[in-house]
């Protein structure tokens, strides 16, 4: 009975439309189609919103992309450290193994949906340093960066630490163990088993890291034509699955910002030395692994892979084929020079 009187309104709605349409000149219901956008974009432009984003714009790109990456990764560590807190605190009865890596999946996925137009979302700088290896932006930037990053990891260290603080205190009381079976700093960062050696924790990091930089180069490669929209949902998916398969042996950090900066702040807040010291200063492991991982991974795919796939799409130029009238090569760049 609803759907019935909801078609019926409906069509007395196409058929009034229809009314008025009959005997009106194409012109007309141009001007008047220009006339309702104008009033709509007018209406956009004197919203607060809008006004706000005009006074306050950074105009330069390096900026706004180095403050994009400070936020997506303090907003990323506030929701993976709570998410990790949330485990270890209520002694595993709050969340499981398995939703600590799709609940990091989900946090990848809508920190990168951020600012994915702005910076692109990298959150890592080792996958920074994988895109300055194709070309894709400025050594430099790579630095600007990685500072960001680990700026905001550290932040959204501190902020997830002061939403569970009453949690941590009711459990730890004055006491801050970064080593030993009562240990609590893996609430903040990754310390291996005494059964670990360090030569299996930097293989573990550079494979980890660099299936994270191989999936991400299959996803971002325009050859594989994947809708950029969903690009972060898949990068999310690739985070969980790392985790799922390569979490055992020193939680997958797989990203130097998000090891280095909360074990700077566990160290600050009574952790101490032992946060560098521990398992003959392990620290560095997931600090320079994750480079080297991310640059072979990503590479061996077009090695293996991108190089060889053949661009069907109907607007592919190679420039390699491209001639003047004698017959020689036009020295084009890139595909946005034809524009």
């Amino acid at each position: 009975m609803f759907f019935q009187l909801l078609n019926s309104v409906l069509m007395k709605q196409k058929e009034a439309q229809a009314e008025v349409v009959e005997g009106t000149s194409d012109d007309e219901i141009a001007q008047a189609k220009r006339a309702l956008y104008l009033s709509e974009a007018k209406s956009e432009m004197d919203s607060p919103l809008e006004k706000c984003r005009q006074a306050l714009q950074i105009k330069s790109q390096v900026i706004v992309n180095c403050l994009s990456e400070l936020y997506a990764t303090c907003l990323l560590l506030f929701i993976g450290i709570g998410i990790v807190c949330q485990f270890d605190l209520s002694h595993k009865s709050l969340n499981t193994w398995i939703q600590i890596n799709i609940g990091w999946g989900f946090a990848i996925t809508f920190c990168v949906y951020t600012i994915s137009k702005t910076s692109g979302g990298h959150l890592n700088p080792a996958i920074s340093l994988m895109f300055y290896t194709f070309g894709k932006l400025p050594l430099l930037h790579v630095l600007y960066y990685s500072i960001a990053q680990t700026v905001g990891a550290f932040v959204g260290t501190a902020l997830a630490y002061s939403v569970y603080y009453d949690q941590i205190w009711h459990a730890l009381g004055a006491a801050r163990i970064a080593v030993g079976p009562n240990a609590t700093a893996t609430l903040f960062t990754s310390m291996p088993p005494e059964h670990v050696s360090n030569v299996i924790a930097f293989y573990d990091q550079f494979v980890g890291t660099g299936f994270l930089a191989l999936f991400v180069a299959v996803i971002v490669d325009k050859r594989n034509e994947i809708p950029v929209g969903i690009h972060p949902l898949l990068v999310g998916f690739v985070i969980a699955m790392i985790g799922m398969a390569f979490g055992m042996n020193v939680g997958y950090p797989i990203n130097p910002a998000r090891d280095f900066a909360p074990r700077v702040f566990a160290a600050l807040i009574g952790y101490g030395t032992e946060m560098f010291t521990y398992h003959n200063y392990y620290f560095w492991i997931p600090v320079v692994a994750p480079f080297f991982g991310t640059v072979f991974a990503a590479w061996s795919y077009y090695l293996f892979v991108g190089f060889h796939i053949v661009d069907r799409h109907p607007s592919a130029v190679y420039l390699k084929d491209i001639k003047d009238d004698n017959g020689d090569s036009v020295p084009l760049k890139k595909n946005s020079d034809l524009a």
